[in-house]
Protein backbone atom coordinates (compact mmCIF):
# COMPACT_ATOMS: atom_id res chain seq x y z
CA UNK A 1 0.00 0.00 0.00
CA UNK A 2 1.26 3.47 -0.86
CA UNK A 3 1.87 5.96 1.92
CA UNK A 4 -0.74 8.55 2.76
CA UNK A 5 1.07 11.45 1.11
CA UNK A 6 1.44 9.55 -2.16
CA UNK A 7 -2.24 8.62 -2.11
CA UNK A 8 -3.23 12.23 -1.40
CA UNK A 9 -1.02 13.63 -4.19
CA UNK A 10 -2.29 11.10 -6.72
CA UNK A 11 -5.92 11.82 -5.84
CA UNK A 12 -5.39 15.58 -5.80
CA UNK A 13 -3.88 15.53 -9.30
CA UNK A 14 -6.52 13.16 -10.67
CA UNK A 15 -9.41 15.17 -9.26
CA UNK A 16 -7.90 18.47 -10.38
CA UNK A 17 -7.54 17.17 -13.93
CA UNK A 18 -11.00 15.58 -13.84
CA UNK A 19 -12.40 19.02 -12.99
CA UNK A 20 -10.47 20.54 -15.88
CA UNK A 21 -8.47 22.80 -13.58
CA UNK A 22 -4.88 23.88 -14.03
CA UNK A 23 -2.70 24.25 -10.95
CA UNK A 24 -3.12 27.99 -11.37
CA UNK A 25 -6.93 27.85 -11.40
CA UNK A 26 -7.03 25.51 -8.40
CA UNK A 27 -4.65 27.82 -6.54
CA UNK A 28 -6.97 30.77 -7.23
CA UNK A 29 -9.99 28.82 -5.97
CA UNK A 30 -8.31 27.94 -2.66
CA UNK A 31 -6.42 31.23 -2.23
CA UNK A 32 -2.82 29.97 -2.35
CA UNK A 33 0.00 30.42 -4.82
CA UNK A 34 0.39 28.27 -7.90
CA UNK A 35 3.85 27.41 -6.57
CA UNK A 36 2.30 26.02 -3.38
CA UNK A 37 -0.02 23.73 -5.37
CA UNK A 38 2.93 22.59 -7.48
CA UNK A 39 4.99 21.81 -4.38
CA UNK A 40 2.09 19.78 -2.94
CA UNK A 41 1.72 17.83 -6.18
CA UNK A 42 5.47 17.15 -6.18
CA UNK A 43 5.21 15.86 -2.57
CA UNK A 44 7.56 18.56 -1.36
CA UNK A 45 4.91 20.20 0.83
CA UNK A 46 1.88 18.78 2.58
CA UNK A 47 -1.12 21.05 3.11
CA UNK A 48 -2.59 21.97 6.47
CA UNK A 49 -6.01 20.61 7.36
CA UNK A 50 -7.82 23.84 6.47
CA UNK A 51 -6.25 23.83 2.99
CA UNK A 52 -7.15 20.16 2.53
CA UNK A 53 -10.76 21.11 3.28
CA UNK A 54 -10.65 23.98 0.76
CA UNK A 55 -9.05 21.73 -1.87
CA UNK A 56 -11.75 19.11 -1.41
CA UNK A 57 -14.44 21.79 -1.69
CA UNK A 58 -12.92 23.27 -4.83
CA UNK A 59 -12.71 19.79 -6.38
CA UNK A 60 -16.24 18.84 -5.34
CA UNK A 61 -15.18 15.81 -3.29
CA UNK A 62 -15.35 14.84 0.37
CA UNK A 63 -12.09 15.25 2.29
CA UNK A 64 -11.74 11.52 2.92
CA UNK A 65 -11.87 10.86 -0.83
CA UNK A 66 -8.47 12.51 -1.19
CA UNK A 67 -7.04 9.80 1.09
CA UNK A 68 -8.66 6.72 -0.44
CA UNK A 69 -6.29 4.23 -2.09
CA UNK A 70 -8.15 2.93 -5.15
CA UNK A 71 -5.05 1.08 -6.40
CA UNK A 72 -4.80 -1.36 -3.50
CA UNK A 73 -3.61 -4.83 -4.39
CA UNK A 74 -6.92 -6.51 -3.49
CA UNK A 75 -8.93 -4.14 -5.65
CA UNK A 76 -10.96 -2.82 -2.73
CA UNK A 77 -11.06 0.77 -1.66
CA UNK A 78 -9.00 1.14 1.50
CA UNK A 79 -8.39 4.01 3.85
CA UNK A 80 -5.20 3.77 5.81
CA UNK A 81 -6.75 5.00 9.03
CA UNK A 82 -3.61 4.83 11.15
CA UNK A 83 -1.52 6.82 8.69
CA UNK A 84 -4.29 9.37 8.44
CA UNK A 85 -4.56 9.68 12.22
CA UNK A 86 -0.76 9.95 12.57
CA UNK A 87 -0.68 12.73 9.98
CA UNK A 88 -3.49 14.62 11.73
CA UNK A 89 -1.69 14.26 15.07
CA UNK A 90 1.56 15.59 13.58
CA UNK A 91 -0.29 18.53 12.02
CA UNK A 92 -2.08 19.41 15.27
CA UNK A 93 1.10 18.99 17.33
CA UNK A 94 2.98 21.33 14.98
CA UNK A 95 0.18 23.90 15.13
CA UNK A 96 0.14 23.81 18.94
CA UNK A 97 3.93 24.09 19.16
CA UNK A 98 3.89 27.06 16.78
CA UNK A 99 1.13 28.74 18.78
CA UNK A 100 3.11 28.27 22.01
CA UNK A 101 6.31 29.53 20.38
CA UNK A 102 4.58 32.68 19.06
CA UNK A 103 3.48 33.49 22.60
CA UNK A 104 6.82 32.59 24.17
CA UNK A 105 5.24 29.72 26.12
CA UNK A 106 6.85 26.36 26.70
CA UNK A 107 4.53 23.35 26.39
CA UNK A 108 4.40 20.87 29.25
CA UNK A 109 5.89 17.44 28.65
Amino acid sequence: MANLRDIFVKNLKENRKKCGLSQEKLAEKVDVSTHHIAMIELSRNFPAIDLIERLAGALGVEVYELFVDTDSSNGLVEINRQSFMDEIKRTVDNAVENAFARRGWKPRD
